[in-house]
């Protein structure tokens, strides 16, 4: 038997800005958005064999944690395909990079945070 992780999910505060950030900041695709009754729904972001669930907080110990998921580290992973193309992009929408892209050995990367303070990196594919 082989399992795999499907998706992960992310505290938000609001479903609509997430989304708005998510897909039309970030660039990400909106790859499902269902409304499953009293407040609540099922949306993903991501690609097809990828994806995030946007998961908003409904108690004060989960509010608490928006933006704090991972304890201050980079808690999630953006690969793309044209690492300059997309770092430019992202940059003229105002997503907040926390440093200057820098060339590793598996691949050229820059941190940003959320709109929520959560950490990503944003990673290219080796030089």
């Amino acid at each position: 038997m082989v399992l795999s992780i499907a998706m992960t999910a992310l505290l938000v505060a609001d479903y609509d800005e997430a989304i708005d950030y998510f897909v039309g900041r970030v660039g990400m695709a909106l790859i499902e958005d269902t409304d499953l009754g009293v407040g609540k729904r099922w949306v993903r972001v991501g690609s097809v064999d990828r994806t995030v669930l946007l998961a908003k907080a409904s108690s004060p110990d989960q509010r608490a944690l928006i933006g704090r998921q991972h304890g201050g580290r980079v808690g999630f992973f953006v690969n793309t395909d044209n690492f300059e193309i997309d770092y430019a992009r992202m940059s003229a929408a105002g997503i907040a990079f926390t440093q200057t892209p820098r060339y590793e050995e598996y691949g050229s990367v820059v941190v940003f945070a959320d709109l929520y303070g959560n950490l990503w990196d944003l990673i290219g594919a080796p030089r």
